[in-house]
């Protein structure tokens, strides 16, 4: 069993909060009673673990009050560490625990406090009836490129509706959500500054499931398209107000700036997060693999007295304690309000990504034969790594987030 202690991996330039390293304790103790456990089964029937976010809403942690909570721990570490720990316990699981945290960040990003009171608890549902929620932002001909969007928002002036028309893909729990959040276009002209999220109520006729993806890795979280038809909401579930909406389009056909759109605010507000995310990944195949090489003997000895192997786990510790740091010091940054103006929180993901994908793969060497099975846990953790470099934005748009930053340069 983990304590406040271990918990603590960074440096003393990131020393814990108790607070912080206790929730950590709580997150890797509910991983490895409840999600480990259960991780192969549900991977192999790619499905969504009802009886495991059933018993995290018991346990706390899968609650509309964890979900405000956290992101107001003042060191801004609460959610980066919560996220490891449970990702720690599987990739799959973890984005099934976890991935209403990312429509929960666009309602506290861009809703107003009425709104949060009201739909948050949505999200969540209870403990004996747990609900899922869904953002819908990307779409089958956008995906990194945001501001070309096809689905529709237009104002029903008679009914006091938006009407919203489109298909959104790749949405994590999509068809099966309570409350779908979707990023829609008011105005095709103004790009992805004529762009709003609408939040669309459980049960509204014309929203429907399009495919279900059958996929590499993280297959007990459900991913699939969303079909909108028609589909009618009231005036006021525009996330933030249609008339902070008005006000904005004006502005933004005025040629003056506006604030970024409210999905992408979402993903900056998560990068840090998703990075702690690829880190639980990754340290759980170094830790399995490293007490792996220290008992499987070749040749009269233990490979991990091998240079060859101890090198490459020497290489993987120094790599997450890398990418772990960089995810810590955007959280940090963002919670105390600073500008990441080196795209921190790019940073952040970029690198974890690639640490989870590299660490990862040298895993399954090591374990050789054994590590290519569904008898050793390394191979699903493989399969499980290789998003975090494509999903929230790719490791190439990173680089350009990045690259546009340090430069000043509009880098295409």
């Amino acid at each position: 069993m983990v304590t406040a202690e271990t918990v603590d991996r960074g440096s003393s330039l990131f020393a814990l909060p108790s607070a912080v390293a206790e929730a950590g304790v709580w997150a890797h103790d509910f991983a490895v009673k409840y999600v480990r456990p259960a991780a192969a089964e549900y991977d192999e029937r790619e499905e969504t673990p009802w009886p495991v976010l059933q018993d995290a809403a018991r346990a706390g942690l899968y609650t509309p009050e964890f979900a405000a909570m956290a992101p107001q721990d003042p060191s801004g570490l609460m959610m980066a560490v919560v996220f490891e720990e449970i990702y720690w316990g599987d990739g799959g699981m973890g984005q099934a625990l976890l991935g209403t945290f990312l429509p929960a960040a666009a309602l506290f990003g861009a809703g107003t406090p009425e709104q949060i009171r009201t739909w948050l608890p949505a999200f969540f549902g209870t403990a004996d009836e747990p609900a899922v929620a869904a953002l819908c932002a990307s779409e089958p001909d956008a995906g990194s490129d945001a501001a070309a969007i096809r689905t529709r928002a237009e104002f029903d002036e008679r009914s006091n509706e938006w009407v919203l028309n489109g298909v959104k893909t790749w949405a994590t729990n999509g068809g099966i959500a309570g409350v779908h959040v979707v990023s829609a276009s008011v105005d095709r002209e103004l790009g992805a500054r004529g762009h709003a999220l609408f939040l669309v109520p459980p049960g509204t006729k014309g929203l429907s499931q399009g495919q279900k993806f059958r996929k590499h890795g993280l297959r007990a979280s459900h991913t699939a398209e969303v079909v909108l038809d028609d589909v009618r909401i009231p005036a006021d579930l525009v996330l933030g107000g249609k008339g902070k909406l008005d006000e904005r389009l004006a502005i933004a056909r005025e040629g003056r700036r506006v604030r970024v759109p409210a999905a992408m605010a979402a993903f900056e507000m998560t990068r840090p997060a998703v990075a702690a995310a690829a880190i639980g990944v990754a340290r759980a195949a170094y830790e399995y693999t490293l007490e792996y090489a220290k008992t499987r003997r070749q040749f009269g000895r233990a490979i991990i007295e091998n240079q060859a192997i101890a090198f490459m786990l020497a290489d993987m510790a120094t790599d997450i304690d890398a990418a772990r740091l960089l995810a810590w010091r955007a959280s940090n940054m963002f919670a105390q309000g600073k500008p990441l103006a080196r795209a921190e929180g790019s940073m952040a993901k970029l690198r974890a990504g690639e640490v989870a994908v590299r660490v990862t793969d040298q895993c399954v060497h090591i374990l050789g034969g054994n590590g290519f099975t569904r008898d050793y846990p390394v191979e699903r953790w493989a399969r499980d790594a290789k998003i975090f470099t494509i999903y929230e934005g790719t490791n190439e748009i990173q680089r350009i987030l990045i690259s546009r930053a340090i430069t000043g340069l509009r880098i295409e």
